[in-house]
Formats: C-alpha cells, sequence, structure tokens
C-alpha cells in the first residue's frame, strides 16, 4: 500500500515538472518569437500584462488603474490624485519633479515615472505608482529633422491596495482625495484678475476672459475702514463661506452680492482687492455698457469660474445708457440687470 501510495506521489511530481517545463519551454519560444517580429513597446506591454495577470491570481491585493484621459475628457481624479500625492513624497523618495509656471508664484511637487508613494487611509496602507509610457507618433514630421519623431507620453497612476478594502477606496477614499486637491489647490493658487476679450466674444468658450495675476496690496488690516463695519463684513463673508451646503440643501444658488457706490477715490476697488486677498478668491471685470444682448451676459457669466467674485462696473451708468437708448428708439429695455443686495437666506 505505501509502494503504491510513493509511486502516485513520484508520478504527480513528475507531471507538475513535465507541465512546468512545458509551460517554460513555450514561454522561451514565445518570447524568441516576439523579440524577432514585435516592437519594443509592444514586447513590454505584452510581458507586463502577462506575468501581472498570473501573479495576481494569488495576491490579497488588487491594483486600481487611473488613467489621465477618460477618452477625450481629463480624469478629475488623476488630476487631484497628482495635487495630492505631491505632498506625500517622503524624504526616502529618490526622484521627483519640480515645476513653476510662469504667472505662478509657488512651486509644483509631483511624482516622477516609476517612483512608489505610501498612504494611511483609515488604517489602511495604500501604495500609489506613477507609470509613464513613450509612445511615438510617426505621423508627425518635422521639417528641419528628417529623422524626428513627436514622442509623447501616456500617464496613469496605479492604486494597490488590499482587495477587502475595494468599497471602501471607492466610496470614501477617492473622494477624500478630490475633496483635499481642491482645497490644496485653493489655498496654493494665484489670484489672477480677469478681464473680458470683447473681440473674442462669439469664439470658444475659454478665449471670452483673460487673466493677469492680482497683485493688489489691500488687505482689510490696511483698510481704511471704521472698525464696526470691517467686523461686519468680515463676520458676513466667513458666514457665505461656511454656509455652501446650506444653499444647496435649500435650493439655492451660492452666491453673495454687494452694492458698492461712491465717488471715485473712496475705496471701492481696495475693498475688492481686500474680499479676494481673505478668500482667495479670482476676480471676473465685467462693463455691461459694451454688451449687445442678455445673451452675450450669459455666455460671459456662464465662462467665469467657481469661488470668484464677479465685479460689475458702473452699472448706473449702464443702466442709464440703456434707457436713454431705449427711449430714442422708443422701445422697452428690460434685459439689464437691476443692481439689488442679496438678503440673507
Amino acid at each position: 500500500m505505501e509502494t503504491s501510495s510513493s509511486e502516485s506521489r513520484m508520478a504527480t511530481a513528475k507531471a507538475i515538472v513535465s507541465a512546468a517545463a512545458s509551460v517554460a519551454g513555450t514561454l522561451m519560444v514565445a518570447r524568441s518569437i516576439a523579440n524577432d517580429f514585435l516592437p519594443h513597446e509592444l514586447r513590454s506591454y505584452f510581458f507586463f500584462n502577462t506575468s501581472r495577470l498570473f501573479f495576481s491570481r494569488f495576491s490579497s491585493t488588487v491594483t486600481m488603474v487611473i488613467e489621465e484621459y477618460d477618452g477625450l475628457v481629463y480624469n478629475q481624479i488623476y488630476e487631484a490624485a497628482k495635487i495630492y500625492l505631491g505632498t506625500k513624497i517622503s524624504p526616502s523618495t529618490k526622484r521627483f519633479r519640480v515645476s513653476k509656471p510662469e504667472k505662478e508664484k509657488n512651486f509644483v511637487v509631483t511624482m516622477e515615472s516609476n517612483e512608489e508613494v505610501e498612504d494611511v487611509y483609515s488604517g489602511v496602507k495604500f501604495k500609489w505608482v506613477f507609470v509613464c509610457q513613450q509612445v511615438e507618433d510617426r505621423s508627425f514630421n518635422n521639417p528641419r529633422d528628417i529623422g524626428s519623431t513627436l514622442r509623447s507620453e501616456v500617464r496613469s497612476f496605479e492604486l494597490c491596495f488590499p482587495k477587502k478594502h475595494k468599497e471602501m477606496v471607492l466610496n470614501s477614499y477617492l473622494p477624500y482625495i478630490v475633496e483635499e486637491a481642491k482645497s490644496m489647490a485653493q489655498k496654493q493658487k494665484t489670484l489672477k484678475i480677469f478681464t473680458v476679450e470683447y473681440e473674442r466674444m462669439y469664439s470658444c468658450m475659454s478665449d471670452l476672459w483673460k487673466s493677469v495675476n492680482l497683485d493688489h496690496p489691500a488687505t482689510f488690516e490696511t483698510l481704511a475702514m471704521e472698525p464696526e463695519l470691517k467686523n461686519t463684513i468680515l463676520k458676513d463673508l466667513d458666514r457665505f463661506v461656511k454656509r455652501k451646503d446650506y444653499y444647496r440643501k435649500v435650493g439655492k444658488a451660492w452666491k453673495r452680492g454687494y452694492l458698492l457706490y461712491g465717488p471715485p477715490g473712496t475705496g471701492k476697488s481696495s475693498l475688492i482687492a481686500a474680499m479676494a486677498n481673505y478668500l482667495n478668491f479670482d476676480v471676473y471685470d465685467l462693463e455691461l455698457s459694451v454688451l449687445h444682448c442678455n445673451s452675450d451676459l450669459r455666455k460671459l457669466l456662464v465662462a467665469t469660474a467657481n469661488r470668484s467674485i464677479l465685479v460689475v462696473e458702473d452699472i448706473d451708468c449702464a443702466i442709464e445708457w440703456e434707457n436713454r437708448t431705449a427711449k430714442e428708439q422708443g422701445c422697452s429695455s428690460e434685459w439689464l440687470p437691476r443692481p439689488s443686495r442679496s438678503g440673507d437666506p
């Protein structure tokens, strides 16, 4: 009986070794053929994904791929992860990227390709890998360089974590990263003031406003204003910012209006700059008198960004001019908005 059992085990072991040798031989032949006939990029992609698929069957972790683009649309999660992981680079990281856009004040720190960053959320450890693959577009031709090709990158993040935490990642961890990235971008951004490009009124929506950095030094500390009125404005601004969820709950647009009036040089522009610096909001400067119809105004408003201040210059003069024109032409004019104060919700 023991002899028969031993022979059975030996036969099983031989079968396993034979199968392993057969698989190894097949892989060697496939690799040799691939080296001869397949491009380097395709070979790397094929063997990388084959090995990853094989070993993933025996792993307790799962990998989530977050690509830079979802079709032709930019992936919001990718951008959020890029900003968020820039703050998670540790002293042990060997390589990372640093850049500074021309009109920005702060340095931008991001991961370098194939580097890893670890993060901990709710007691769970996550591993992030920034993956960059070089792709050649041979349809590009530089007339000054006959042999040139346009090299581009396909970028993505790979997030590795235990399989059992998949629901937590989708419902909690990734939304947390998106919100944190928004907060970081808001704190680090360089304030800008936007003016209308009237000659591009009927072109692309993104070309309606042009911007320059807002370097106005006014703050509420330096503003010449009665202390009681200054404190009232500050409290009102703080209350407005904190009640964004309340506005959504009651179904109202999250906006606040102020009517500033007075002769030139009385501090209206300084107050606006102080509010922008205090809230870290961009400023959009709009003149109604140059608009021709309500659709132009609506188009400009749609093209403004969230968390910004819209300044309507000389609204009283604009209304007077429009009313006068309407009287001369013998028609009514109802398209221009009337100035009003926003009441408490």
